[in-house]
């Protein structure tokens, strides 16, 4: 089942989108740093050499150039014709970010990540992954640049990504099963803090998302910005005008808020971020933190997150292992406050009605991420007019999730029958 809410009045006016998360890493109520004290000294050691970094010339030349030559920057705006035509109403556009090297977003802040460790003289580098793609983009970028890399990951996660545990350890890394809890992306969180408490002094951690403690939701965001960046330059390129609406998947948030950050102040431009609804909204059975989350402190940060009564973070659910996470990032949370990017969620089925379109229509594998994203943006599309443009951020391409889609499809067949 897919939400949809009519579109909300902004409340912008008085917000500088700059001047966030002050120096507190606070996003109004969200974000902020509720760690260990044995945290405190990385995460400040961090915070200094990004905030000197931001200013340094050779620093931007550098990352720029790696975005470009190694990443694979710009990618392209993909208007999908045969696409629109199925949906009908509005023309839908993708922004290719699956085009990038190792396959989704991730690259950009993995990139940004390991030039700040090596600027801090840090030679380990530790990293959590769901879907797989930060833990394959974190050791791609480990293996460029001759890093030592640990990913931690939850075991059932590496049963749905088996392919890319395989591409990390091709890569070099040490993948680091996760037996607890869930098995899934909270976990190995826990797993990734819990090494770099005891290893400060030569490991970095590169967190993979728009969250946690304070710094990185601020410095994720920026380094994924480019993606909206490129896109507002693209559109204007191409069409001399902006897109109606744009749509994003989110789990922590970082591709998103990245696509999102350039049009914050675009008040005719629509925002709209997928959450995972699971099976259903009972409690358990998916991961939309707006729609049965409460304000809580998770792994460092104060935001929105699915616990019960008593504070305990409750089990999770999402048929994509990037999704399937208790918190979102504190400046989705403040943003949603001020009714500046909306929220909706996408079940199971959507999704991988959402994976089949878009691969025979176009001969593009999304991820099963992305997916939500998309399975949200084909009904908004539909409902509006074909001089409307709505734009999604395919965030990551979808090999790495056929094998499991075809298992969900047809359990009795290696693949699943042709649509």
């Amino acid at each position: 089942m897919i939400n949809s809410a009519n579109q909300p009045n902004f409340n912008l006016k008085k917000i500088d989108r700059f001047s966030l998360p002050d120096i507190k890493g606070r996003f109004g109520p969200y974000g902020g740093s509720f760690v260990p004290e044995t945290l405190s000294n990385p995460l400040n050691e961090l915070n200094e050499a990004y905030l000197a970094a931001k200013k340094d010339p050779n620093f931007k030349e550098k990352l720029s150039f790696l975005l470009q030559s190694f990443a694979g920057r710009p990618t392209e705006l993909y208007y999908a014709e045969r696409l629109s035509q199925e949906i009908g109403g509005a023309k839908i556009y993708l922004k290719r970010e699956d085009l990038l090297h190792t396959g989704a977003h991730k690259i950009n802040n993995a990139l940004g990540q390991a030039l700040l460790a090596i600027r801090m003289g840090k030679r380990r580098i530790i990293a959590e992954t769901g879907a797989g793609q930060h833990g394959i983009a974190t050791a791609s970028v480990c293996a460029h640049f001759g890093l030592e890399c640990v990913i931690y990951m939850g075991a059932e996660d590496m049963r749905r990504q088996a392919l890319n545990v395989f591409r990390m350890r091709l890569s070099g890394a040490e993948v680091r099963g996760v037996e607890t809890g869930s098995k899934t992306l909270k976990e190995a969180i826990n797993e990734a803090m819990r090494d770099w408490v005891t290893n400060i002094n030569d490991t970095h951690y590169i967190l993979g998302s728009a969250l946690g403690a304070h710094p990185y939701p601020g410095m994720v965001r920026d380094f994924h910005r480019v993606i909206g960046e490129e896109t507002k330059n693209q559109f204007l390129k191409l069409q001399e005008k902006l897109p109606d609406e744009m749509i994003a998947c989110v789990g922590g948030g970082s591709n998103a808020i990245g696509f999102f950050f350039d049009f914050l102040e675009e008040e005719d431009v629509r925002l709209i971020g997928v959450e995972a609804g699971g099976r259903s909204l009972e409690e358990g059975e998916h991961a939309a933190r707006f729609e049965g989350g409460k304000l809580g402190v998770l792994q460092g940060c104060k935001t929105w997150i699915l616990q019960n009564k008593d504070g305990q973070i409750n089990q999770t659910h999402s048929v994509s292992a990037g999704l399937d996470y208790a918190a979102i990032g504190p400046e989705h949370a403040f943003y949603r406050d001020r009714n500046r990017i909306e929220y909706a969620h996408a079940n199971d089925d959507d999704a991988l009605n959402a994976f089949q379109l878009l691969s025979s229509k176009e001969g593009i594998l999304p991820a099963l991420e992305t997916s939500h994203g998309l399975a949200y943006a084909f009904r908004r599309a539909s409902e509006l007019t074909s001089d409307k443009v709505v734009c999604v951020n395919l965030s990551g391409r979808g090999d790495k999730d056929a094998m499991e889609v075809a298992r969900l499809l047809n359990k009795d067949r290696t693949f699943p029958r042709p649509l």
